[in-house]
């Protein structure tokens, strides 16, 4: 017997709200009037992958399927590895699928041009689950748009319950998951899992830019705790000065507080990341690395140029620390170094593979690192839901 279950929002999670295109339904995660007032295109394609978002359902089904059409971004002549669907069953990771077809946007890095491929739909088919009634989740991957189509099961469905603390994290793209080999590999979704909380991952690649319309997506949406990750598109977009930066964040922080006034909230700064920690931006590719088909970044700013404000991940980890000293009335606001997630040290033994990303292995370690600090008893996010 296979069952098609509609495909609606009580069965998503982690998601703001689903375009209705003409395939299917396509996940969004941030509010469409986001897209109207900063129609930024890097900003817009990073929130249209779904990050962090997954069907989740108990069911006793043992077979099941997820019929999808997968939008891409490729670079000619470099490897980008392809999104996968993962499936975890009561919380444990058990497989992976990787995408296949689809529709690609192909841009060749250096002329600039674009090229736009179409492709077939992709089918996700996970056989030999364990009998009886179970948590299943798919995570969509967290590199890849794509629009959902349909659901079979071979047993009934109904959306899994929402009693789970609800964990809002904000971050770059190394929180969007970047380098991370599937969705729930990546550093968030480890620790979401790990943390037993309900993720609502709204990490972008290249946009954790302190925008106001951001603060103001953050404060109206229902958290029980919160963590900003903040600094590293700053220095290496060459965004602000410190003069600016500063106030920035303490804006951010307020407009955040409206909403949520008393949410445990945990502000981090960059993990250590060697180009950037003395260097200010803005960052770019490595012209060397185009004849080696693997990408990788440099910092173009000048080593020690910090005179005027310019900003390194030194100076960044320096002004939020003093940020939340100086807000020290505010008891549910605390402070972690991202060092303490992934320094100097560990770049010895886990080098940043682009010299700007983690790894998987390297998320994993972030994410269990991330987990044993805010979500330990006694730790910044371990309070009761509010």
């Amino acid at each position: 017997m296979t069952i098609s279950t509609p495909i609606t929002p009580a069965l998503l999670r982690g998601h703001d709200h689903l375009e209705t295109t003409s395939r299917g339904l396509r996940p969004h995660r941030l509010p469409a009037w986001v897209g109207a007032q900063f129609p930024d295109p890097q900003l817009l394609s990073m929130e249209a992958q779904p990050s962090g978002v997954r069907l989740a359902m108990i069911t006793g089904a043992e077979s099941i399927e997820l019929l999808t059409h997968p939008t891409r971004l490729a670079y000619r002549g470099f490897d980008r590895p392809r999104g996968s669907v993962d499936l975890v069953v009561d919380h444990q990771l058990v497989a992976s699928d990787l995408l296949t077809g689809g529709d690609a946007f192909q841009t060749d890095l250096q002329t600039g041009e674009t090229t736009a491929v179409s492709g077939a739909p992709h089918l996700t088919r996970f056989t030999g689950l364990a009998a009886g009634e179970k948590l299943v989740e798919l995570w969509l991957p967290h590199n890849e748009t794509v629009e959902l189509l349909e659901l079979r099961t071979d047993a009934p469905v109904t959306p899994a319950p929402t009693d789970a603390r609800r964990w809002l994290h904000h971050g770059s793209s190394i929180s969007h998951g970047s380098n991370a080999t599937t969705p729930a590999r990546t550093w968030p979704a480890l620790a979401a899992r790990l943390g037993g909380v309900d993720l609502r991952n709204l990490g972008f690649g290249g946009s954790a830019l302190v925008d106001p319309f951001m603060a103001r997506v953050i404060r109206d949406t229902p958290a029980d705790v919160i963590s900003l990750k903040l600094g590293i598109n700053v220095t290496n977009s060459d965004s602000m000065r410190l003069r600016s930066f500063v106030p920035a964040v303490h804006g951010f922080l307020d407009t955040i507080r409206d909403g949520h006034p008393t949410t445990p909230l945990l502000l981090v700064s960059p993990i250590y990341c060697g180009i950037h920690e003395d260097t200010p931006g803005p960052g770019a590719f490595d012209p060397d690395s185009f004849r080696t088909g693997n990408v990788r970044f440099v910092a173009t700013g000048e080593t020690g140029d910090t005179e005027q404000g310019r900003l390194t991940l030194r100076v960044i980890r320096d002004a939020l620390a003093s940020i939340v000293e100086k807000r020290s009335d505010d008891d549910n606001l605390h402070y972690l170094d991202g060092t303490a997630l992934y320094g100097s040290a560990d770049a010895e033994e886990h080098p940043l593979p682009d010299a700007l990303h983690p790894d998987t292995a390297t998320h994993e370690l972030i994410g269990t690192r991330f987990v044993q600090h805010a979500f330990r008893a006694g730790g910044p996010l371990a309070t009761a839901r509010s």
